[in-house]
């Protein structure tokens, strides 16, 4: 079994205990918005803010945590992507709750290698089992949630690239979404704490680094399984090393962020590297991802070939400055069909087109993700779309609203065509009292 020193490369190595903020006791000095003309929005807006209060946590002793967070009240464990998320929300209030140091805790479970896991038990600190190479063999995925045992397990093929060594800690499932630097980077707007920058920095690097050398394929794009995104009719297509539009998307921006930190700490040789590095993906996506008949990026099979699923992860290239500004207006004016993504719900995670696509939600096949949403509408403003990124930001927030209403809480997901929570292709609810 792999086994190896973790966190060496951040430097807050223990938890300094204080009390965690109570929602009684910080509500007033929260920002309070005034919206007269719709009191329910505020209403839900406290009630957001009393959910996030009710998950604050303190690392448990032995776990190897250094700071407070708030958990995703998902399972028992906390998710580097959802925290990263989360982080956002918990911008308006800092440094009043836990917010971007929830972060502190992936940092401090990184491998020597740069690897970090997407899952890590929030008792124990330690990653979850099935996302472990325990076999020290090259990067594999146990594609499915199964028992250990009775896993699926799907290796990856490097095509024109040796398969990198030594062997990985992680399997795929275990390395997908790498926002952390956008998390941090939207953290420092509010925060201007460039000490923040200067300790993250180094981590970041060689979880780049890490994803550069385990997830890379040999057409110099990134790889990605079912775990990104459980259930998506897409998956089947990049089973054994099929490259992912949002990975690769993913990279440019994170490697667009790690020129802006290297820029702000005044290290310049670094920004301009991590600059030539995005536009070469940049451009590489460009070449091999967009489908000029049906003017949109897809995912690539092994073999190079189109996935012909449209999905949400096309908008990464928005979010990361990666698409033209003539492929932009295409993606802009998917985001505005009624039979595609522009639903009464926008913005589903698969098209209305799609004939694997739920309208009551399904997960990964046609829900209304708030993670994906903020990216959307970042996104959509990085190409000056702003009209439109506020008539999408306005019409999610109407409809998460009025699911309150009815509901009295806040749910993992939506369904994109009724003001309702998000349901499973198998009709079961979604996880509820969830926020961020």
């Amino acid at each position: 079994m792999n086994s190896e020193a973790q966190g060496v490369y951040y430097p807050k190595k223990k938890y300094e205990r204080h009390l965690l903020p109570t929602y009684g006791g910080t509500k007033h000095l929260l920002p309070g918005p005034i919206y007269d003309e719709n009191p329910l929005w505020i209403e839900a807006y406290w009630k957001a803010w009393e959910l996030a209060f009710k998950n604050f946590y303190e690392p448990v002793e032995g776990s190897g945590f250094v700071s407070q967070f708030l958990d995703c009240a998902f399972n028992a464990n906390i998710f580097f992507w959802d925290s990263a998320i989360q982080t956002m929300f918990l911008n308006v209030a800092h440094p009043l709750v836990p917010g971007i140091s929830a972060l502190d805790n992936f940092y401090a479970k990184q491998y020597s290698t740069g690897e970090i896991c997407r899952e890590i038990n929030r008792t124990t600190g330690i990653d979850l089992e099935f996302w472990r190479d325990f076999e020290d063999v090259p990067l594999f995925s146990r594609w499915g949630f199964h028992d250990y045992f009775n896993q699926h397990r799907s290796d990856i093929i490097y095509r024109g690239r040796e398969t990198p060594t030594p062997n990985p800690q992680l399997t795929l499932d275990a390395l997908n979404n790498p926002i952390a630097a956008w998390a941090e980077m939207e953290s420092y707007q509010w925060t201007g704490d460039k000490s923040r920058l200067a300790i993250v920095r180094t981590p970041l690097i060689q979880y780049y680094n890490a994803l550069n050398k385990y997830i890379r394929q040999g057409n110099g794009l990134y790889m990605t399984d079912w775990a990104s995104q459980d259930n998506s009719p897409r998956n089947p297509f990049l089973e054994g090393g099929g490259t992912a539009i949002d990975t690769s998307s993913q990279m440019v921006l994170f490697a667009r962020n790690l020129a802006e930190i290297s820029s702000i700490l005044g290290i310049q040789q670094d920004a301009v590297q991590f600059r030539s590095e995005a536009d070469d993906l940049a451009s590489l996506i460009n070449e091999k991802m967009w489908n000029l008949e049906r003017r949109f990026y897809f995912d690539l099979t092994f073999d190079e070939e189109i996935v012909p699923i449209k999905t949400i992860c096309a908008f990464w290239t928005l979010l990361s400055k990666t698409a033209t500004a003539e492929r932009s207006k295409h993606l802009a004016n998917h985001l505005k069909n009624l039979a595609t993504f522009g639903r009464l719900h926008p913005v589903p995670s698969l098209a209305a087109d799609e004939n694997e696509y739920f309208p009551e939600g399904g997960y990964w096949s046609g829900a209304v993700w708030p993670s994906t949403n903020i990216m959307v509408i970042k996104g959509l403003e990085q190409y000056g779309y702003d009209d439109l990124a506020q008539e999408i930001a306005i019409k999610h927030l109407e409809a998460v609203v009025q699911v309150y209403h009815k509901t009295g809480t806040f749910w993992e997901n939506y369904a994109a065509d009724s003001l309702a929570p998000g349901k499973n292709t198998n009709g079961a609810p979604v996880m509820k009292d969830m926020v961020g």
